[in-house]
């Protein structure tokens, strides 16, 4: 029993050295007695325990109130992340539906304007814009499909150069007849014009004159005879260019006083 008594207080002075425990004051002994490999083996449990813990993180409070402050401000950033993105998508999809509206209304009207001007032009025929995608009109491009008279419907690719340009003409100014630009520049669109089609050109340009001004580099006299003004380059000394210009009406002015 002395024995027995004197490993107790090993052990329990055991414990009290390595884990700072008062083995006594957690697990009284009944009766004065105690089993050592009971003991034993409780002991051998807390220091796995205490090797599993690691070390002692002396900061570890100060640190978890740093995380938690740091938690706290990352929700609110995604919060406010969050808000601003379903805006935007609320945004963008307003924007979306009012371009799709005006892109189809404007899309329709510059149709029909086409159709009527290539009739003009060509003195008859067919003609239409067709869009590749209809499922999506803001994201698909437009087939200008054509029939002038005696012809079958073909893609502009098909048609010959004076029908291209005939043809690129009536949708430059049924866009104009939508939405009148007060200004247009054309480059030598009659070029490819016989005097025929240059006439009923002149005619629907005589229509927009009075909504838009138009700058013509020509070398067709019949279009120049629609100006009101005429400007060109002349040389008269050999490597001297001199820009000439002549407004009609002061020419008819000129002419009537001689």
């Amino acid at each position: 029993e002395g024995q027995v008594e004197v490993r107790r207080e090993e052990l329990v002075a055991r414990v009290r050295e390595e884990t700072g425990a008062d083995l006594l004051a957690v697990a009284p002994v009944e009766g004065g007695t105690v089993d050592p490999e009971a003991l034993e083996t409780e002991i051998q449990e807390l220091k796995e325990k205490r090797d599993r813990l690691g070390n002692v993180n002396l900061e570890a409070i100060d640190q978890l109130q740093g995380m938690e402050e740091r938690l706290r401000f990352l929700e609110a950033q995604e919060r406010d992340l969050t808000a601003s993105r379903d805006s935007l998508q609320a945004v963008l999809k307003e924007i979306h539906a009012r371009s799709r509206e005006l892109f189809d209304r404007t899309f329709s009207e510059v149709r029909e304007n086409f159709r009527t001007l290539f009739r003009k032009f060509f003195g008859g025929g067919n003609a239409d814009l067709v869009l590749e995608h209809p499922e999506d009109p803001l994201e698909s491009g437009v087939d200008i499909v054509a029939q002038p008279p005696g012809k079958g419907a073909k893609s502009i690719d098909l048609l010959s150069g004076g029908e291209k340009t005939m043809t690129a003409t009536a949708v430059l100014f049924a866009l104009f007849q939508t939405k009148p630009s007060p200004f247009c520049i054309l480059d030598e669109v009659d070029a490819a014009l016989d005097e025929a089609n240059i006439g009923r050109f002149l005619l629907v340009l005589q229509s927009f004159l009075d909504r838009s001004q138009f700058l013509i580099i020509t070398h067709n006299k019949l279009t120049m005879e629609l100006a009101d003004a005429i400007y060109g380059v002349t040389m008269e000394e050999s490597g001297v260019s001199k820009l000439v210009s002549v407004r009609f009406e002061q020419a008819e002015e000129l002419v009537d006083v001689v």
